[in-house]
């Protein structure tokens, strides 16, 4: 009979350790109150990033407006841009490796004033060539260029969250 209060003793004690170790799970940080009326403004407002972004942005709770005169602050996509370089030929001269580069400025203001400097983000993949499989390879090549997006859109969010 004393063994049930004993083992919930210790239960209690693993869980209050495991929640003392700083452990929590990965997730959306809250905006800061400045962004919870935003407007994205960009030149291609159907690229990958603008679109990955603008969803984050409503998934941690700001409220995207249509009008930059409603906005509390406002998401500069100054430069969105999205880049294929060889890295490797084959014998016969063929491309056989390409290097994909997304590259991202952007900058925060609100109310004319400054929050976040015109700052640079990219990343890099690189994806094995075939031309044999034409069609497999301009799918991964898709598939890539949007987790290479996805992954900005998460830095971006990252340093939103920080202001």
């Amino acid at each position: 009979m004393s063994a049930r209060p004993l083992v919930a003793v210790l239960a209690g004690g693993a869980l209050s350790l495991l929640s003392a170790c700083g452990f929590h799970l990965q997730g959306h940080k809250p905006l800061p109150a400045v962004l919870r009326v935003a407007y994205v403004q960009a030149k291609d407002r159907q690229s990958d990033f603008v679109q990955d972004l603008r969803k984050e942005l409503l998934s941690s709770g700001a409220r995207l407006t249509t009008s930059s005169d409603e906005a509390t602050a406002i998401v500069h996509v100054v430069n969105d841009d999205f880049s294929r370089r060889v890295l490797s030929v084959s014998a016969t001269d063929q491309p056989a490796e390409y290097e994909l580069t997304y590259t991202v400025r952007f900058s925060v203001t609100a109310a004319d004033k400054e929050l976040l400097a015109a700052q640079e983000v990219s990343g890099v993949r690189d994806y094995t060539f075939d031309e044999t499989i034409l069609l497999a390879k301009e799918n991964e090549e898709a598939i890539l260029r949007a987790a290479l997006a996805h992954d900005l859109a998460d830095v971006v969010m990252r340093r939103l969250a920080n202001l």
